[in-house]
């Protein structure tokens, strides 16, 4: 009878699902990335209940920080034709408060009470003042900057070599103005990938962030206006940062970060074993709270006691391009073998 008792006492082994990101030692993968759910410490704080590992704020628009000088600029020199010692007459800092100074306020108020790291955002494409808010944001206390590379070229003068030349001079500026890791958030249309993620490792960043979701207008044929909404993603998403997560997990010497499309947990498995170190989500957490992590998370280690994962580093980058049997399903040959794959309908 004892030795049936110490055989039902033995506990199940534990699943380690801890990870490293940006330098970052996290209890697991999931990552809470910007969204508005991180403008309130109470909202951050059930994140960080739920089992978030990470939380990346909300974006810092360039536009932000350019509307700020404006407005500065504009209240310095208001009535200097009245008074000849207006300009020597600053404006009440109470009565202008503006974003980006509130922005990093709250990184600090997330500092003081939440556990969990703190990635800061900002979100823009020239050098401006982005220095000097990325400073400000470390110095307040984040953990990490993510730079948002998020830009739409319009103008036919310009290059791709030009825009590239530029993204990497705007990350080399930042990456020289801290002391903190820096991650950058691309969008997936660049005409070599690969290329410009090596020059982006060695112009300082510390990870890539794969992929910006663009929110595409519509029209309004009835009102004849642009008609701007917000779609939550899907896990159908998942496969275009999936696929190049793998053909770039060992040839860039760069974490990655997977976002866009996951909800659940095979999309985080999927992600893991892509080559991510972690895995953002915002769209599965607006829709249906921050209690959703809490059930990716038990799913993920059941799924991983079912298979006999000891732990999530154990599975990362093993359906990496360089770790499959058939390394040009990443490539042409998929798209080939999925045409031919296709039945016509009765």
């Amino acid at each position: 009878m004892a030795k049936l008792l110490s055989i039902h006492s033995e506990e199940e082994p534990m699943i380690d699902l801890s990870t490293t990101y940006l330098g970052l030692k996290l209890k697991n993968p999931l990552v809470a990335s910007a969204s508005p759910l991180s403008k309130k410490v109470e909202q951050v704080q059930q994140l960080e209940q739920a089992g978030v590992a990470a939380v990346v704020m909300y974006s810092l628009f360039e536009e932000q920080i350019i509307h700020e000088s404006l407005e500065l600029d504009h209240y310095l020199a208001r009535g200097t034709e009245s008074f000849a010692e207006a300009l020597t007459h600053l404006p009440d800092a109470g009565t202008y408060s503006l974003l980006p100074d509130r922005y990093v306020k709250n990184v600090e108020t997330l500092k003081k009470y939440v556990h969990v790291p703190i990635i800061g955002s900002l979100n823009g494409v020239s050098k401006g003042g982005w220095t000097r808010y990325a400073r400000l944001i470390q110095d307040a206390g984040a953990d990490a900057l993510e730079l948002n590379l998020y830009y739409i070229p319009t103008d036919s003068s310009l290059t791709a070599q030009q825009i590239e030349d530029a993204q990497v001079e705007l990350v080399a500026s930042v990456k020289s103005a801290l002391r903190i890791p820096l991650a950058v958030k691309l969008s997936p249309f660049y005409t070599s990938l690969p290329h410009f993620a090596k020059r982006l490792a060695a112009a300082g960043a510390d990870g890539l962030v794969l992929f910006n979701r663009f929110y595409q207008p519509d029209f309004d044929i009835n009102e004849l206006n642009i008609a701007h909404t917000l779609e939550l993603s899907s896990s159908s998403e998942l496969r275009l940062p999936l696929r190049w997560i793998a053909m770039l997990y060992g040839q860039v010497q760069l974490d990655f970060a997977l976002t866009s499309g996951v909800h659940s947990a095979t999309d985080v498995l999927k992600a893991m074993m892509a080559g991510a170190r972690v895995s953002m989500l915002a769209s599965e957490l607006l829709h249906n709270g921050a209690d959703s992590a809490s059930a990716i998370l038990n799913d993920i280690q059941t799924w991983m006691t079912l298979h006999d994962y000891a732990s999530i580093q154990q599975m990362q980058g093993s359906m990496s391009q360089k770790a499959v049997a058939e390394p040009a399903a990443f490539e042409r040959a998929n798209y080939m073998k999925v045409l031919s794959s296709f039945r016509d309908l009765p």
